[in-house]
């Protein structure tokens, strides 16, 4: 099965993006199921190098750390990043730069889409 999640929210003030990558992850480690996830709007600040919380608190450039390990694809949205002052080099590890266009194909591969 082939699942995409599209991510809107910001990476800390609301919970969306920790339980979206939460349950990305989840279905990651099944064998049966391919996942991409889609960074989209504020949610490309997900994606954001060298993120420092609180102790105990979630962290969630290591939550995008494990699901590139699992083999997720991972894109943010182009222009999104650019609205931001976000580049290349600034991305986490495993996550590229995509577009509303690869966003179109991947709905249409996908047989199920989540968006958080």
């Amino acid at each position: 099965m082939n699942v995409l999640v599209v991510v809107n929210d910001p990476p800390y003030g609301s919970e969306r993006p920790y339980n979206a990558l939460r349950h990305a992850n989840a279905l990651g480690k099944r064998t049966d199921v391919t996942v991409r996830l889609f960074l989209l709007a504020d949610a490309v600040q997900c994606a954001r190098r060298g993120q420092q919380t609180p102790s105990g608190y979630y962290n969630i450039e290591r939550m995008l750390t494990v699901a590139a390990r699992q083999d997720t694809e991972i894109a943010a949205c182009g222009s999104c990043l650019d609205t931001r002052g976000l580049k290349t080099e600034d991305l986490v590890e495993g996550v590229r730069r995509g577009s509303m266009e690869e966003l179109a194909a991947w709905t249409l591969w996908a047989d199920r889409v989540i968006v958080y």
